[in-house]
């Protein structure tokens, strides 16, 4: 019945008995301040002890991700009837979560959540906060955080799956292949919001064409075998709904593990793979677009080009350098969702527009070069442009949802001439940018702002930055992670206005990395405890990229224009 700002002086861990014996201890992370605050943030362990998991399960880091995300997942389930409590058991992917994390030392086990206190009007409801404190968090703890209580094999299982899948992904470079995809495999997925496995009798497992299967020696699987997709530039062709999307929606969330059951537990990319698409009016700072825009009426500078309001080619130009700049070494890009006038410009069109006329050059024109000459390969679905027959390395049907190597047929049908003259040769070196670290602002009238709305918009500070164009974030915690991480590139002092965007996103990786048992999530927790998950370089980069406000620094170009303004000064 006291005030209900009184729950602060519970702030700090408590010794609380588990049901059976032993204990946990509870720690009020932060309170809220009134009833209709956000919940308070509650951590609960359990030392390794008492948790009980045999090392092997968590014995490297890739298997301490793989068994808090079991353990959250049961945490999460146990806690679904409880409306005061909510904890972040994730979706199909498997990511490197704040909600729960498995101690590298000891074994120890943390779980992460918020909890509503309990509340009668502005009174501390007493029995109720009892009830959830005392009684319900060490429930939860013992049926969700000890081996004892689980089902070992299935354990074992959701940690062998998810190693299986990443030691696969890791040997993707060695074997000179950007994906994998499974024999077996369930690509469809039950609706565009519902990302479970499709079902029923319609549903076709995938079989790889002879021609392109490979097979692979897995510590837990054993030999899977599937086909794999190599460098170079690969077109994914066939007609309407027989499945072009949907195998290359697999590969894009291929760079994230996936749970048992999935469908897509073997069906891996690439850590360096990038979906791109066109973005009507994102803005844009200081990216070389040259390589595809060029001489515009306004005699804008395109080498060093700025717009608040990009149309769809050059927003779609612009994400594609800037992925490169971050270190994508695999694009992936759909038609549907990809600007016709900077995919391709057919021999008629080149005839009906001369070409000193049309400012934009198709990325037909140097896809090659993007991979001959910056090792950069390209999987794009096509169903309308026979013109990148000429320039695939490897042509893929798809056909009521089966795969075929359709190649040869393909070059025989690019022999034809069309009379299309290639618009250019090379794809110029990457220019790299330098971020200016007071443009990162995560602060709103005196307090960090970061917060996440949905899978779409990030508020950071005073800015809202659009992120319904980065496809690969799978969970909205992504989109937390991301803003926490922007804040870390300029606490850490990554992004210092000296530092490239890429050199700064290399300290960020080492920061982020498991090398030393979850570090990663220690780092962001220290910007603010809040459900989250690890983001990657590039998302990071995409949301940086896209935040108003930005100001970057560039090498040659800042100085160019210092020289002049001096000499300028001087006559």
């Amino acid at each position: 019945g006291g005030p209900y700002g009184r729950y602060k002086g519970l702030v700090g861990p408590w010794e609380l008995p588990l049901p059976s014996g032993g204990g946990c201890v509870v720690e009020l992370v932060r309170a809220q301040a009134d009833p209709f605050a956000p919940p308070a943030r509650v951590a609960v362990r359990v030392d390794g002890a008492t948790a009980g998991f045999p090392r092997e399960l968590w014995a490297t880091p890739v298997r301490r991700r793989a068994l808090a995300s079991f353990l959250a997942r049961r945490a999460a389930a146990g806690a679904s009837g409880e409306r005061a409590l909510s904890v972040d058991g994730g979706g199909q992917e498997v990511l490197d979560r704040s909600s729960c994390r498995v101690d590298p030392e000891d074994g120890s086990v943390t779980l992460r959540l918020g909890a509503a206190l309990p509340g009668q009007g502005r009174r501390i409801d007493g029995r109720a906060a009892q009830r959830l404190l005392c009684r319900l968090l060490p429930e939860i703890a013992e049926r969700s955080l000890l081996y004892g209580s689980l089902d070992a094999d299935e354990v074992r299982r959701f940690v062998n799956t998810v190693e299986d899948s990443d030691m696969l992904r890791a040997a993707l470079p060695a074997r000179g292949l950007v994906a994998f995809v499974a024999d077996g495999a369930v690509l469809p997925r039950r609706s565009g919001v519902d990302d479970r496995p499709a079902t029923g009798s319609g549903v076709v497992p995938f079989a790889s064409p002879e021609e392109l299967r490979v097979s692979v020696e897995l510590p837990h699987a054993g030999r899977v075998t599937g086909m794999g997709i190599p460098e170079g530039v690969t077109l994914v062709v066939g007609g309407g709904f027989h499945g072009k999307s949907t195998l290359l929606r697999a590969l894009e969330t291929g760079i994230w593990d996936h749970v048992p059951g999935d469908g897509r537990e073997l069906v891996v990319s690439r850590d360096d793979t990038v979906k791109l698409r066109a973005e009507d009016g994102r803005g844009v700072e200081r990216v070389d677009v040259h390589a595809f825009v060029d001489h515009l009426p306004t005699g804008a500078d395109t080498s060093d080009f700025s717009t608040d309001n990009a149309s769809g080619s050059t927003s779609q130009a612009a994400s594609l350098c800037e992925a490169v700049e971050a270190g994508a070494r695999v694009l992936l890009i759909d038609e549907d969702t990809a600007a016709t006038n900077l995919m391709i410009r057919d021999a008629r069109m080149q005839a009906l527009v001369a070409k000193e006329r049309e400012p934009l050059t198709p990325l037909v024109d140097s896809v090659r070069s993007l991979h001959r000459d910056h090792g950069v390969s390209t999987v794009l679905v096509m169903g309308g442009s026979g013109d990148y027959l000429e320039v695939a390395d490897l042509v893929l049907m798809m056909d009521a949802y089966q795969p075929s190597d359709a190649t040869s047929r393909a070059r025989e049908v690019a022999a034809v001439p069309t009379g299309r003259r290639a618009e250019a040769e090379h794809f110029p070196p990457v220019v790299h940018r330098r971020p200016v670290p007071e443009s990162l602002d995560s602060q709103a009238r005196g307090r960090t702002r970061v917060r996440a709305r949905g899978e779409d918009a990030l508020s950071f500070g005073e800015s809202e930055v659009d992120l319904r164009a980065v496809e690969q974030i799978a969970d909205p915690r992504q989109v937390v992670g991301i803003g926490l991480a922007l804040e870390l590139l300029v606490r850490r002092g990554h992004v210092d206005g000296n530092r490239t965007l890429a050199q700064a996103l290399d300290l960020l990786d080492a920061d982020l990395g498991d090398a030393d048992g979850g570090g990663g999530v220690e780092l962001l927790l220290s910007v603010r405890d809040e459900d989250f998950a690890v983001p990657r370089r590039f998302e990071t980069a995409a949301a940086l990229n896209r935040l108003r406000g930005l100001r970057v620094r560039r090498d040659g170009a800042d100085a160019a224009d210092a020289a002049g303004a001096s000499d300028g000064a001087g006559s």
